[in-house]
Parts: structure tokens; C-alpha cells; sequence
């Protein structure tokens, strides 16, 4: 087979010996949760709160950022601790649960915000790439979907492996007792559904994240800038 628009030397075969070459890591699983209300009774931050308390229950470790005082993305420098804050969060993570009430028929701007201060890229550190992600909404109506289809976008955008399962929650307001759990219902029984494949699906990529996310035209873009790199300094 002639491949003539291909460099042969960064071409690679994927293949069972490296998926399965690398050493499983001992430690928990790390999981990041946004949640995307401000509310004082917040359905996405409650439902969030319970998506933390099955991944702990199953054996990992869940950390949860409060958007309370996050600036809009571009509207103060990179440095506001607020934004490190984040950033450090989402570098420290293996997989993610985005949650957002559905507001207008999408997700909130306080759920876009978050996600837009996480950069694709941080130096050569991409904080995203090849983590997991499980989307959830919450809807004062009927059921919906609109949030969570978005989120699946920004999360390809990304570069996550965004996991088949999901959780959209309808009337919310009737889902939660008074002291802020979850009732028993179908609803919650999904979330633990998606909570339990989040958790598998981290476990199975975790030590190939970087195989799984290697790319030819970046392995070749990286050759390129190397190259340029050399033929500068022998000037």
C-alpha cells in the first residue's frame, strides 16, 4: 500500500501491546465536579453533592469547585486565584462531572464560564485531553436534553472521552428532600448508573490516556517545530 503523503518514521500502528504496556496506577481515581448555579438552593449543586458522595462510596476521590466568585473568562488576568484555583483542579483530575440546571433551553453561563477558563493547552500540558467526563442537567420541567448535548460538545471540543451514560433530572425541585438529599427514584438511580461507568471507564484509560490521545499531524507538528528549532541554532 503506498501511503506517499505519510512520514513513515512518525507513522504507527495502533496496537493491543500498547494499550496494555503501561503500569495501573494503585491510586483512587481523581474526579473534578463543576456544578453550574449560584442559587442558594442549588438543584445541580445538590445533585452534584450526591454525584460525590457514589464516587467516594466506590472507592475514589471527588473534589468539588465553587464557582462563588468566578470572573467572567478574559475579564481579569489568568493569575486571579479563583481561576489557578480551577485550573490547578482540572490538571489534578483523570475524569469530570459537569452538572447544569437548563436555563433557556441550555446550559448556564456560570457552567460555560468554568469550562471556558480551562485552556485546551498549558505550555505542553494539556489539562482536558484524554480525561474522562460524565454530563448531567437539572430542569425545573419535563425532561430535557439540551444541556447535556451541549456539554457532550464542549467535551469533545475538549478532548475528554465523554462516557455513553447521562443523567437529566426533570422537576428537580421534587427530587430532593429538605435537607438537601436525593430522593429514591429512577432519576437517582441513573445518576448512580453514570457514576459507576464514569468510574470504570476512568479505570480502563487512565494509564493509556496519552497513547489514546497521540496523534499523527501533532507527533508531526512537534517534528516540524523540533526541526526548526535545530536548523536556528547551527545559524
Amino acid at each position: 500500500m503506498s501511503l506517499p503523503n505519510i512520514d513513515p518514521s512518525l507513522f504507527t500502528k495502533p496496537s493491543n501491546e500498547a494499550l496494555q504496556g503501561a503500569a495501573s496506577s494503585t491510586h483512587a481515581p481523581r474526579f473534578l465536579l463543576l456544578y453550574g448555579s449560584l442559587r442558594e438552593r442549588s438543584y445541580s449543586k445538590l445533585l452534584t453533592l450526591e454525584a460525590a458522595r457514589l464516587l467516594e462510596a466506590m472507592g475514589a476521590e471527588a473534589r468539588i469547585f465553587d464557582p462563588t466568585d468566578l470572573p467572567l473568562p478574559e475579564s481579569v488576568p489568568e493569575t486571579h486565584p479563583k481561576v489557578q484555583e480551577l485550573r490547578a483542579l482540572a490538571q489534578w483530575a483523570e475524569g469530570m462531572v459537569w452538572c447544569s440546571p437548563e436555563r433557556h433551553g441550555a446550559m448556564t453561563g456560570i457552567m460555560k464560564a468554568q469550562i471556558d477558563w480551562i485552556p485546551l493547552s498549558v505550555g505542553s500540558v494539556r489539562p482536558t485531553q484524554g480525561k474522562t467526563l460524565a454530563v448531567m442537567e437539572v430542569s425545573g420541567g419535563s425532561q430535557s436534553f439540551n444541556a447535556v448535548n451541549q456539554m457532550r460538545i464542549l467535551g469533545r471540543w475538549m478532548r475528554m472521552i465523554t462516557i455513553p451514560n447521562q443523567s437529566s433530572v426533570a422537576k428537580a425541585f421534587m427530587e430532593f428532600d429538605d435537607a438537601g438529599r436525593m430522593k429514591p427514584s429512577a432519576y437517582y438511580e441513573r445518576v448512580v448508573d453514570v457514576m459507576e461507568e464514569l468510574v470504570k471507564f476512568t479505570l480502563l484509560t487512565r494509564d493509556v490516556a496519552g497513547h489514546l490521545v497521540d496523534r499523527y499531524s501533532e507527533r508531526r507538528e512537534s517534528a516540524e517545530a523540533l526541526s526548526k528549532r535545530v536548523d536556528l541554532s547551527s545559524i
